[in-house]
């Protein structure tokens, strides 16, 4: 026998012993895989937003039908889509309450004070090296950092300024842990009316810098029933726990439109009514 035909051979009964240990080895060590995890990661949205807390929908679905985590857990989840999952592994689907995020400033750059600032255009960084380019240290710096982190583009840059749009926005919360001011608080989709500034300073400092900021005047605090407007020191907040009707606006007539509906506030409808 040649010695071609013997390397032949050779070779092929290499490759079936191979063949057998590979078999056996896969079989042995081999990894069961659920299901109905890829059958929950179909009936997500597949955003991928991390809002959920995973890294992503596939790590969520695992968390899910290992009974870490729930269905409403997912902010982009409509309610068909948490009941769709929920009936699918046979479990209660619980209620779930739209939030939406809101940007507690209303200081563009119509209504600030504003610096020379030639740096990087990312809020973080602009806060470390000099704080931006506006007068007041607690307000929006508005250099988008917020919105590029938006998957869902919910976040316009309107004159130096983020403003959300509540009807585009899922509440994954990116925006929050991306701003470096921590102006961006989550709150319930349904209430409509808040207040616009986040600066703890004395009215008539605030208004040195800033025309739209909240002077605590407590006009939105009278018309509003009790408990629905908070007093912190020198700013008025609303109570998300028991908030005020959007008439509440129109009524208390605030002197420099803090108080804003967050309806009309993505529609621009103050733009330039501040006194």
């Amino acid at each position: 026998m040649s010695i071609a035909w013997i390397a032949i051979i050779s070779t092929g009964v290499i490759g079936i012993v191979l063949g057998v240990v590979i078999g056996i080895v896969a079989k042995v060590f081999a990894v069961e895989i659920d299901e109905r995890i890829e059958k929950v990661e179909e009936l997500l949205p597949g955003a991928n937003c991390g809002g959920c807390g995973y890294a992503g929908c596939a790590d969520f679905a695992k968390a899910v039908v290992a009974e870490k985590a729930t269905p409403g857990q997912c902010p982009v989840c409509a309610p068909v889509d948490i009941t769709n999952i929920a009936d699918y592994l046979g479990i209660v689907a619980e209620e779930k309450e739209k939030r939406v995020a809101v940007v507690r400033c209303s200081g563009d750059a119509s209504h600030t004070e504003r610096s020379l600032y030639n740096g990087i255009r990312d809020c973080r960084s602009a806060v470390l090296v000099a704080g931006g380019a506006k007068g007041c240290d607690h307000g929006c710096i508005g250099f988008g950092s917020c919105a590029e982190a938006c998957p869902f583009g919910a976040i316009e840059i309107r004159d130096a300024l983020a403003v959300v749009h509540p009807d585009l926005c899922v509440g994954c919360e990116n925006c929050v842990a991306t701003c470096p001011k921590n102006l961006i608080i989550m709150v319930p989709a349904s209430i409509e009316t808040h207040v616009y500034c986040n600066s703890p300073e004395k009215g008539a400092a605030k208004r040195t810098y800033c025309k739209t900021a909240c002077i605590a005047c407590r006009k939105c605090v009278k018309v509003s029933e009790e408990g629905q407007m908070e007093v912190d020191g020198f700013l008025v907040r609303t109570n998300y726990e028991n908030p005020p009707p959007p008439e509440v606006v129109e009524a208390a007539a605030c002197p420099t439109t803090a108080l804003r509906n967050a309806s009309l506030h993505a529609a621009g409808a103050y733009e330039g009514v501040s006194k």
